[in-house]
C-alpha cells in the first residue's frame, strides 16, 4: 500500500517544513494610519513644506520609512508634495508680526435718533487687547490727529513695543495722523484696496462688539456710546475668552495651568513662522 517513494516523499515534506522559514510577503511593509495622519498634518500646518522635509521631520521624530512613501501618501491624500512657491498669506505674516503690530479701524452706531456715530479703535494683535480711540459724530482731520496723540499719552508704555500700525486706505486717515505714530518709530501700512481680510483681526472684533453689544440696546448719543464701549471694552479685555488665547482673555487673572496630553506636540518660534514638533516623554 505503501511504497519506498511514498516513503521518501513523506520525510523530503517534514524536511522542508521544518527548516522553511516563513516567507514575507513582496512590497512594502504597510503604513499606520498613525502616521499617515502625522503625515497629513505635518503638510497641513506646514504649507511651505515639501515631501523632503516633512520626511526629515518624521526621521527626527524616530519614525523610519521612504521619502517616496510621504510623496505617495501627500499625493493620494490631493496634497501637493511640493512647497508652495507664493508668498507668505497675510494671515501668517501678520501672526509673525503680532508681537509689534497694531491694528486700528472704524465701525458705525446709528442712534435711536437716525444719528450716525464713527467709532475709532486700536487692537494688539499679539494680545487681542483692544483700546477704545474716539466716539465722534464728525470724524475731520483734525480730530483723528488729536485722537492719536491722545492715544500715544495715555498709552502705559505698550506702545513703545509696537513697530508696525496696520489700517485701511479711508480717507478719514489723513497725513497727519500717520505722523504721529512715526514720531515714535511705528511704521503705518494700507491694507490693499478692497481687502478686508488684511485686516482680518480689527474686522473680526467689529463683529464681535456688533454681535455682543451694539446691535443688542438703544444708543442715544456719544456720551452714551462711549460709556457702553467703555464698559464692553473692559469685559472683552478682563473677562472674555478667546479662542487664539486659549480660551483665556487679554488680561488673565488669575493664571490657570494648561496640561498637555498630546503624544506629538508642537513648539512654534518666530511667532508661529515655523514650527517644530517634538513626543512627550
Amino acid at each position: 500500500m505503501v511504497t519506498p517513494a511514498t516513503l521518501l516523499r513523506w520525510h523530503r515534506d517534514m524536511v522542508r517544513r521544518k527548516w522553511t522559514y516563513p516567507q514575507r510577503r513582496p512590497g512594502r511593509p504597510p503604513i499606520s494610519n498613525e502616521i499617515r495622519a502625522l503625515i497629513l498634518r505635518l503638510a497641513a500646518e506646514n504649507p511651505t513644506w515639501g515631501h523632503r522635509r516633512v520626511h526629515g521631520e518624521l526621521v527626527g521624530l524616530g519614525y523610519k520609512l521612504a521619502p517616496s512613501t510621504v510623496w505617495l501618501i501627500l499625493k493620494k491624500a490631493g496634497v501637493d508634495p511640493a512647497p508652495r512657491r507664493s508668498g507668505p498669506t497675510w494671515k501668517q505674516f501678520l501672526t509673525a508680526q503680532a508681537k509689534t503690530m497694531l491694528a486700528c479701524d472704524f465701525f458705525t452706531v446709528d442712534t435711536i435718533f437716525l444719528k450716525r456715530i464713527y467709532v475709532l479703535f486700536v487692537i494688539e494683535v499679539a494680545t487681542r487687547r483692544v483700546h477704545l480711540v474716539g466716539v465722534t459724530a464728525h470724524p475731520t482731520g483734525t480730530w483723528m490727529v488729536q485722537r492719536a496723540r491722545n492715544l500715544l499719552l495715555d498709552a502705559d508704555g505698550w506702545i513703545g513695543q509696537m513697530t508696525f500700525l496696520l489700517r485701511d486706505r479711508d480717507s478719514k486717515f489723513v497725513a497727519d495722523f500717520d505722523t504721529v505714530f512715526a514720531s515714535i518709530g511705528i511704521r503705518v501700512l494700507q491694507t490693499p484696496p478692497r481687502a478686508p481680510v488684511a485686516n482680518c483681526y480689527a474686522e473680526r472684533w467689529v463683529g464681535t462688539v456688533r454681535r455682543e453689544c451694539t446691535d443688542r440696546m438703544l444708543i442715544f448719543n456719544e456720551r452714551h456710546l462711549r460709556t457702553v464701549l467703555t464698559e464692553y471694552i473692559q469685559h472683552y479685555n478682563r473677562h472674555r475668552p478667546h479662542r487664539s488665547l486659549h480660551q483665556r482673555p487679554p488680561d488673565p487673572n488669575p493664571e490657570v495651568i494648561s496640561f498637555e496630553r498630546a503624544r506629538i506636540t508642537r513648539h512654534t518660534i518666530l511667532d508661529g513662522l515655523i514650527n517644530e514638533y517634538s513626543q512627550v516623554a
